[in-house]
Parts: structure tokens; C-alpha cells; sequence
């Protein structure tokens, strides 16, 4: 009853937060056109992706629609519309930057370099590079790729945390840049390269999707710290702290459960650094 309570408490305070302030930046145009743009990929399975259906899906996508709820109780908007905008790695940021999108909903790290041209919300999930391997070249570990070919997708944080591990081990391997997850994966079932580096949970998305699932291995190589968040513009304060309080509403409540269940529920419990980036997104009033 108490934590019912605590959060009916929260969500009153979170609802008066941006009428707390003037409306400016996006929050102010989301206002008054009654619409908010929600930049996606479709090939960042199981995060973002478009479903059977030929909708965005997946669980960013999940998160990101409980926060556009969110925003619309905190604006006192009555079916604020969703204008979904299709993005690639390479056009995601920019997309935000320029105002095609007010926020990009996928499988984005936040770096330092990336804050010079956009921003970020608070952590949604907590990823790590990790090695997708040939299953017949018996390929136990990145140790085992010397002299050997990698594939990457260009201008990720996989290729950077690739090239940083063969440095730091003294390696010799080539990295084999590509546009896109598809070109990579099927550069790796036809035998081009070896292995293909990218977000772990990615990698398992993308072998769900090979001809031959099987032929596949994911090594146990946990190569980086990737922490996602929800691309935001920059020094657009408004805007951040809307998506910040729908954040905050979900993880202080069960939302985050059902949506970690439905996408994860058979890797078990969340990790104890995800737990931990739950409960510090849960910030207080």
C-alpha cells in the first residue's frame, strides 16, 4: 500500500514538472503540434527492429513509447501523435541533431564524443562487445582470431573497442568496416571474414536471422562497457528532463519488468550492473 502510494505520490509531481517551467526547445514545438518524432532502426533486433507487421518493435521501442505517454500527461496532450522516423547507424545521430527527430529509440552507446553532437537520457541498458564466430573454425576466443578477419559495422563503438583490444593485446587481425549488421552477418556466413564483433544481445538477434543458425557460435568475449540511452538534441533541458521523469516513472514501477520480461525473460534476471542502472534512472523528485 505504501509503495502504491509512493508512486501515485510521484507520478502527481512528475505530471507538473514541465509546467513547473516556460515551454521551450522541442518540448515547446511537441506542444504545439501535438506530435512528437521518434527516430528507429530496423536492424537492431531485439532493441529496435520492425516487426511482421511492419511496425517498430522491440525493446527501445517499448521503453521509448511509456516515455511518449508520459510526456503527453506531463504536457496535458490528449493522444499525442507519433510520427516514427527511419534511421541507420550512420544517419541516427544526425537525424536528432538537425530536428528530423526529437529523440532516436535503439541500441545507442553513450560516449563523450558522441555528447559533442547530441545528447543522451539516462542509461537504458547495459551491453558489451562481444565475438560472432564461424562455428566450423572452432574459434574459441578473440585470442584465437590472430591473423584472422573481423567484421564490424562502421563508426560503431564495436569497431573502436575492436582495434583498442588487438592494440592493447598486441594482436595482429584485420577489422573489415561494413554499412550495415546484414552486409556483416552475411559476410560471415559466406566465409569473407571470421567473426563479426558487435553488441552481444545484437549478435544474437543477427544469428536468430542467419540461414544456418546453427553454423554460428557466440564466443564468451566481453570486449567493452556499452551503455545505451535514448538519443536526445542538445542543451534542450526541457526535453531531457521530460524523458528523465518518464524514465524515472517506469523504473520506479512494474513497466520495467513487464518490457525486461517480454524481451529478455529467458536470459532470467536483469544483470547486477542493469539493476543498478535501473534504480539510479529512478530518480527521485
Amino acid at each position: 500500500m505504501l509503495r502504491t502510494l509512493a508512486l501515485f505520490t510521484f507520478a502527481l509531481f512528475a505530471a507538473g514538472a514541465v509546467h513547473a517551467q516556460a515551454l521551450d526547445g522541442r518540448l515547446k514545438k511537441i506542444a504545439g503540434a501535438k506530435a512528437i518524432s521518434v527516430a528507429y532502426r530496423a536492424d537492431a533486433v531485439p532493441f529496435s527492429f520492425v516487426n511482421d507487421k511492419g511496425q517498430p518493435d522491440g525493446y527501445a521501442i517499448d521503453l521509448c513509447k511509456r516515455v511518449v505517454n508520459s510526456i503527453e500527461r506531463q504536457l496535458n496532450i490528449a493522444g499525442l501523435k507519433v510520427n516514427w522516423v527511419p534511421v541507420t547507424v550512420q544517419t541516427r545521430f544526425e537525424a536528432v541533431a538537425k530536428g528530423r527527430a526529437d529523440m532516436e529509440c535503439g541500441s545507442s552507446t553513450i560516449t563523450l564524443a558522441r555528447m559533442k553532437e547530441v545528447d543522451f537520457s539516462s542509461v537504458t541498458f547495459v551491453e558489451s562487445t562481444g565475438l560472432l564466430a564461424r562455428t566450423e573454425a572452432g574459434v574459441r576466443s578473440l585470442s584465437d582470431l590472430s591473423g584472422k578477419r573481423i567484421a564490424v559495422v562502421a563508426g560503431t563503438t564495436n569497431e573502436r573497442a575492436i582495434n583498442e583490444q588487438l592494440k592493447r593485446r598486441q594482436m595482429s587481425a584485420t577489422v573489415v568496416p561494413f554499412k550495415s549488421r546484414d552486409e556483416a552477418l552475411a559476410a560471415l556466413e559466406e566465409g569473407k571474414v571470421d567473426a563479426f564483433a558487435s553488441d552481444r544481445l545484437l549478435l544474437v538477434g543477427a544469428g536468430s536471422k542467419a540461414k544456418d543458425a546453427r553454423a554460428l557460435t557466440l564466443l564468451p568475449d566481453n570486449l567493452s562497457f556499452e551503455p545505451y540511452g535514448i538519443v536526445l538534441p542538445r542543451a534542450d533541458a526541457g526535453l531531457r528532463l521530460a524523458v528523465n521523469t518518464g524514465l524515472a516513472q517506469v523504473y520506479g514501477g512494474d513497466e520495467i519488468v513487464e518490457i525486461f520480461r517480454r524481451w529478455f525473460g529467458a536470459l532470467g534476471r536483469p544483470s547486477a550492473i542493469l539493476e543498478s542502472a535501473y534504480i539510479l534512472g529512478t530518480i527521485p523528485e
